[in-house]
C-alpha cells in the first residue's frame, strides 16, 4: 500500500505542474494579446492626434497648438471650434501625459507615447508610418505634422506628401 501512495502523490504532482505549464503559457498569450490591442489603439490614438494638429495648423494662421486642450476648442476663434472631441490617453501607459514634438513656432507639431517598452510590431506600417520600423521603443513613435519646405515659405499654399493623408 505504501507503493500506491508515493505513486498517487507524484502523479498529483505531475498534473499540477502540467496545469501550472499550461496556465503560464495562458498568461503570455494574453499578455501578448493584450500589448497588441494596445499598439493597435496608440495608432489609432496617434493619427486622431496627427490629423486634429494638421486640422488646427491648417484652418488658422498655419499656427500649432499651445496645449493638447487648444484642439477640443480653438482659442483662436470665438466660437467652439473643435478638432477632437476629447483627450486620449495614452494607451501604453494608460496615462493622460504624452510627448510632444515641437513645431516651428514652438507649438506641439505632434505627440508620442512616453513608454519605453519594445514594440511587438515592427513591419507592415502604412507609408506615413514607415518611420516607425525602425524604433526600439513606443517613445519612437512619433505623430507629428510636418510642413514641407516649399509650403513654409510666406505665401505658399501648404502641400502635404503622401505620409499625412488621411486612410
Amino acid at each position: 500500500m505504501v507503493k500506491q501512495r508515493g505513486f498517487t502523490y507524484l502523479t498529483a504532482l505531475f498534473i499540477v505542474a502540467i496545469i501550472a505549464g499550461g496556465l503560464a503559457l495562458i498568461g503570455e498569450v494574453w499578455g501578448t494579446s493584450s500589448k497588441r490591442e494596445k499598439e493597435a489603439e496608440l495608432l489609432f490614438v496617434g493619427h486622431q492626434y496627427r490629423k486634429a494638429i494638421e486640422r488646427y495648423y491648417l484652418s488658422g494662421v498655419n499656427q500649432y497648438p499651445r496645449a493638447l486642450q487648444d484642439l477640443i476648442k480653438d482659442p483662436r476663434k470665438p466660437g467652439t471650434e473643435r478638432y477632437l472631441r476629447k483627450l486620449y490617453p495614452d494607451p501604453m501607459t494608460g496615462k493622460d501625459e504624452w510627448g510632444f514634438v515641437k513645431g516651428a513656432d514652438g507649438g506641439i507639431a505632434g505627440v508620442y507615447s512616453l513608454s519605453e517598452e519594445k514594440p511587438l510590431k515592427i513591419s507592415g506600417f502604412k507609408v506615413r508610418d514607415a518611420s516607425f520600423e525602425s524604433a526600439q521603443k513606443y517613445s519612437d513613435w512619433k505623430f507629428s505634422h510636418s510642413v514641407p519646405a516649399q509650403a513654409a515659405a510666406p505665401g505658399a499654399t501648404p502641400r502635404f506628401s503622401a505620409d499625412h493623408r488621411v486612410p
